[in-house]
């Protein structure tokens, strides 16, 4: 089930190797505001290369970072790819029965993220790598949804949601703390069934 390489017009999605581990760092650093020390980022980079092997091995989705090059140069310029992503719905209340009261249920879900070094941000390579993503996880894996989290101040990751098709939802409540914002995309054939149901009622 690993996702293979793969080309878009502009970009290669590919799985990242040991020689790509410094510009990694610099690019989950700068995005997600952290500092990550030196020692715990090559455990981090093991682990990663390992993880490619050993779900394939047990059948297991193709969970973990992806490589985002240029094609032109075969510069890394960020990463994308899916993590098991768990979504507590019953905070939504568009997302709730009428009858049923807020909580604080979970289940997992195929979470889509991405990250892009600063200076190459504002020109699709985001939306173009998340939607290479999205396609190996429908037409080959045949998931049912994709995810996607942020934060309510996250504006610009909001955008590339939106352009994904994605419909974003809300958490109107502080509560679970580290859930704000989520994107949802279902597959094509699934919404084509809800779409029939709802046409024959």
């Amino acid at each position: 089930m690993s996702i293979p390489l793969i080309e878009t017009d502009h970009l290669i999605i590919r799985e990242f190797v040991a020689a790509d581990a410094d510009a990694h760092r610099q690019i989950s650093e700068q995005s997600f505001n952290i500092s990550i020390a030196a020692p715990d980022h090559e455990s981090w980079m093991r682990w990663t290369l390992l993880n490619y092997r050993e779900l394939d091995k047990l059948y297991q989705p193709p969970y973990g970072d992806r490589a985002v090059v240029l094609k032109t140069n075969g510069e890394l310029i960020g990463i994308v790819g899916v993590v098991p992503s768990i979504v507590p719905w019953g905070v939504i209340d568009t997302l709730r029965a009428p009858d049923e009261p807020p909580n604080y249920l979970v289940s997992p879900e195929f979470g889509l993220f991405w990250a892009i070094r600063a200076d190459q941000r504002g020109k699709g390579y985001a939306g173009e790598a998340a939607h290479t993503i999205i396609d190996y996880l429908f037409q080959t894996m045949h998931v049912r949804r994709v995810i996607a989290t942020t934060e309510h101040a996250n504006a610009a990751s909001q955008r590339v949601m939106q352009k994904l098709g994605m419909t974003i939802h809300r958490n109107p409540s502080d509560k679970p703390f580290w859930f704000e914002v989520v994107g949802v995309l279902d597959h094509p054939w699934h919404k084509r069934d809800i779409m029939s149901s709802t046409a024959g009622r």
